[in-house]
């Protein structure tokens, strides 16, 4: 997806190295570089490295017996990565990715849920990409059979379409500090060369 591709280049540009508090047991293709250890954490550099591949929703698809929009399958198997931040016209954005395999893994398996709830309340399904606001329970995502991108709150009809589809909504983000992820927060120091040990 060339947008994401585009907005990829334009955080790095900005922030060239991005930092996760280090966890060995859960690493991830794209971390790189030297880990830091500091008093009451470690850190380790990443950056989104790209998977080159459309990803396989095949199982998942057989399960809930629908096919995912093709703009889902190019964002999610574009790259491994942490979340990304951006400001939009609507506000703040977080980028969901895909961090490993084990966390694919996971957010089919949160995706599942999404769908079934969807189903019981007899709404379009519809496939989560982003967070808003850290406190907020709105969430961004793509309606399955339009393509279109909308605004939704778990469980209820989605609110407002933002976007005709992904890669426009994508090309119209502004870079934000990744230290605004709320994982992050405490990294703000690690952005400041002077500030590195």
């Amino acid at each position: 997806m060339i947008e994401l591709d585009q907005f990829v280049e334009a955080t790095l540009s900005q922030y060239p190295t991005l930092w996760s508090e280090y966890d060995p047991t859960w690493r991830s293709p794209c971390q790189v570089g030297e880990l830091r250890t500091f008093e009451s954490y470690s850190a380790i550099p990443w950056r989104p490295t790209p998977r080159n591949i459309a990803d396989d929703f095949a199982q998942f698809e057989e399960a809930i017996e629908t096919t995912i929009h093709p703009s889902i399958k190019q964002y999610f198997g574009a790259y491994w990565s942490g979340c990304l931040e951006a400001t939009s016209v609507h506000g703040h954005v977080s980028l969901i990715l895909l961090w490993n395999e084990e966390d694919r893994d996971r957010f089919l398996e949160n995706l599942i849920g999404h769908v079934l709830a969807q189903r019981r309340y007899r709404l379009e399904l519809s496939v989560f990409f982003a967070c808003t606001t850290p406190n907020s329970r709105l969430f961004l995502t793509v309606n399955n059979a339009t393509g279109e991108v909308q605004l939704e709150r778990p469980a209820y009809k989605a609110e407002k379409i933002v976007a005709s589809n992904l890669a426009e909504f994508i090309s119209e983000l502004t870079p934000a500090p990744p230290y605004l992820h709320p994982e992050r927060m405490h990294l703000e120091s690690l952005y400041s060369e002077n500030s590195l040990p």
